[in-house]
């Protein structure tokens, strides 16, 4: 089956108006990638080389989106809504490449496996013309059901033209659908309209396939594969499932959850094995975190790297571009962003390291703040090998700190320091004897006549 070419159309023209967004539909996010994407990624998986994109409302805006996570996908637009078939026959012009294999999603539902969709290939390698992806349920009520007989499927029929004993089926149609390339066209080129809505369905090439005696079967998945998205409720639902799946796949692989439910992944979090994760960590896109790391309860990650042995939060913030190496610790309410914090270096409380770099072994004292901005442009900030920033200082970019170099508590440092060096960035304290109690009793009599008044 591998040396076989294979196409997946992927029906992405759903509106968001079930959504309530102005959002097409299919873009909403799952683990920070839109649902559609989750569909590309399966079918990649599967071993599609082609991918065609049948879009229609938000066309543009679905044009844009799909350079980001599919970049080679030809995009077709179905200009009326007359469908499934129909939106299949918007790519007749990639249809009719010749592919062996012809798969058929949706582009709202995001919990397909790929593994789904290679046992319908395979069935398609066997000599089948027509796959269909089913699944089985206790409650069948609203599915199209699954008609067989002696092993081959013969018909989908839709639960208002169910008969009684049909209704009983618990086989359903799942939605998507493998078709061999050689008869694809041929098939989809005899559905008729014979609805009140005018509509040709994809479901019907079921009974004009074996009808000419083509082969026609059903392979079974879960129906998490089919679950469809059609409003917030249910994107929460398959948020949930993804989220659960990928708990498992860590915890299998290595990775220590204290909590699992509270913890939330990317599409794209690298996490190592024997590091441990405690309760409610969020980790966003483009986080990397390699083996024997610990995040502490409550840290939001995202865009970070993160190296082995590091030590994270509680109550961290690692924003795009905090790249952590090994055995640095970055802790509780600190926020990183654009800065390397080198091996063995630490940053504990209550800091904001941003456009920076924190040699190995540096110690960043409680309160420190890199103030890289002045309100149009970033600046940089480097601190050396070994520096000691005492608490409560503000070094103000572009300045560099040298390696040994110690700053003073309490410092705003605005000039570079060399080497081993020493700095106070701060006035000298005076001490008035009695000064206290004097200031004390002049408010006190202030507001005791403002009372009076």
């Amino acid at each position: 089956m591998s040396q076989r070419t294979c196409l997946s159309i992927i029906l992405a023209a759903g509106e968001g108006t079930r959504m309530k967004s102005v959002v097409p539909k299919v873009l909403h996010t799952i683990a920070g990638l839109p649902m559609v994407a989750h569909v590309v990624k399966a079918a990649e998986a599967a071993g599609s080389g082609e991918l065609a994109l049948v879009i229609g409302h938000g066309a543009d805006e679905m044009r844009k989106a799909a350079l980001k996570f599919a970049p080679k996908a030809e995009a077709f637009v179905q200009e009326k809504r007359l469908g499934t078939a129909h939106a299949v026959l918007a790519a007749r012009a990639a249809i009719s490449k010749g592919y062996d294999d012809i798969l058929v999603m949706f582009g709202d539902t995001p919990l397909i496996d790929p593994e789904a969709l290679a046992a319908a290939r395979l069935k398609l390698a066997e000599g089948a013309a027509v796959v269909v992806v089913g699944f089985r349920t206790e409650n069948p009520s609203g599915y199209g059901r699954l008609i067989e007989k002696a092993g081959k499927l013969v018909a989908i029929r839709e639960e208002k033209d169910c008969s009684d004993e049909e209704k009983k089926i618990t086989f359903c149609n799942g939605g998507l659908m493998a078709v061999a390339g050689r008869h694809a066209l041929n098939l989809l080129d005899q559905v008729g309209s014979k609805n009140a809505k005018g509509e040709y369905y994809l479901t019907d090439i079921v009974e004009i396939a074996a009808a000419q005696g083509l082969d026609v079967v059903a392979t079974e998945a879960s129906f998490e594969n089919a679950l469809g998205i059609n409003n917030r409720a249910e994107l929460a639902q398959a948020e949930d499932i993804w989220q659960q799946r990928r708990r498992r796949e860590a915890m299998l692989s290595g990775v220590t959850l204290i909590a699992p439910e509270t913890v939330f992944f990317s599409h794209d979090t690298e996490i190592g094995a024997d590091t441990i994760v405690e309760p409610n960590v969020w980790f966003g896109p483009g986080v990397k975190i390699a083996t024997g790391a610990k995040i502490h309860a409550f840290s939001h990650i995202e865009g970070a790297t993160i190296a082995s042995n590091c030590d994270v939060g509680p109550f961290a913030r690692l924003r795009p571009g905090a790249d952590l190496r090994n055995k640095a610790k970055v802790g509780n309410f600190c926020e990183v962003k654009q800065a390397i914090v080198e091996e063995g270096a630490k940053v504990n409380h209550l800091t904001y390291i941003g456009d920076a770099r924190i040699g190995a072994g540096a110690n960043i004292g409680a309160g420190t703040i890199t103030c890289n901005y002045d309100g149009y442009s970033k600046f940089f900030t480097d601190i050396g090998e070994g520096a000691f920033i005492g608490s409560n200082s503000s070094l103000v970019a572009p300045v560099s700190i040298g390696k040994g170099g110690y700053i003073a508590s309490g410092s705003v440092i605005t000039e570079s320091v060399p080497d081993d060096a020493l700095a106070f960035g701060r006035a000298r304290q005076r001490t008035l004897p009695g000064k206290g109690k004097e200031l004390r009793e002049r408010f006190s009599q202030a507001a005791a006549a403002r009372k009076k008044g």
